[in-house]
């Protein structure tokens, strides 16, 4: 089985961590030299800020309800850093996929994985202030899965097992094609013709 680790609104929550009265306030984090919106808070994604929005756009559609912020990368590294540390210390092997992202291997571990990984993602918001939403599946593409139901539906509790092939059954029937891993937009139209 697998877990995929994922920070949730990355940038966002970072900045949130060291600045609490961001919280529940529109946010957007910027790119390098502050030319456009590269995350985004919920909030901000509900007034439909789109990821790429330029920051002379988000101003004029927005003014004064959204929080622009520059991107601190040593912040979001170190704690980044800090997120992975814990996680490496839950499992036996842990594949870093990317700064807010990683793939914990769960071979071997007798647990109930939906305890465990609601126990972890607790572990890893009282101890960074990170919040993060966790997916666990025998493969990496429904683990990736698994985590975007934990990050959108709160029920899940922070983590979504899917553990059955009716479980994996459902969850890919009501996934949008185009967010699959490794699928993408472009290939939206041709499998869709298909029937897939």
């Amino acid at each position: 089985m697998f877990a995929l680790v994922d920070c949730d609104n990355c940038y966002v929550s970072v900045e949130r961590v060291f600045n609490p009265a961001l919280e529940g306030r529109p946010v957007v984090v910027l790119s390098n030299n502050d030319g456009c919106a590269v995350a985004r808070s919920a909030e901000a994604k509900a007034l439909g800020i789109t990821e790429g929005m330029p920051l002379f756009k988000i101003e004029q559609q927005f003014g004064d309800k959204v929080v622009c912020l520059s991107s601190n990368y040593s912040l979001i590294a170190d704690m980044s850093s800090r997120v992975m540390s814990i996680l490496r210390k839950a499992v036996p092997e842990i594949e870093v996929y990317s700064i807010d992202e990683a793939f914990l291997i769960l071979d071997g571990m007798e647990v109930d994985y939906k305890q465990w990984g609601e126990a972890l993602a607790r572990k890893v918001k009282q101890w960074t202030g990170m919040p993060v939403s966790i997916g666990i599946a025998p493969t990496r593409t429904l683990a990736k899965m698994a985590s975007r139901y934990a990050k959108k539906y709160p029920g899940y509790n922070k983590c979504c097992v899917i553990d059955t092939e009716e479980k994996a059954e459902k969850a890919m029937r009501l996934f949008p094609i185009e967010d699959v891993w490794g699928i993408g937009r472009r290939s939206k139209e041709k499998l869709e013709y298909y029937g897939i």
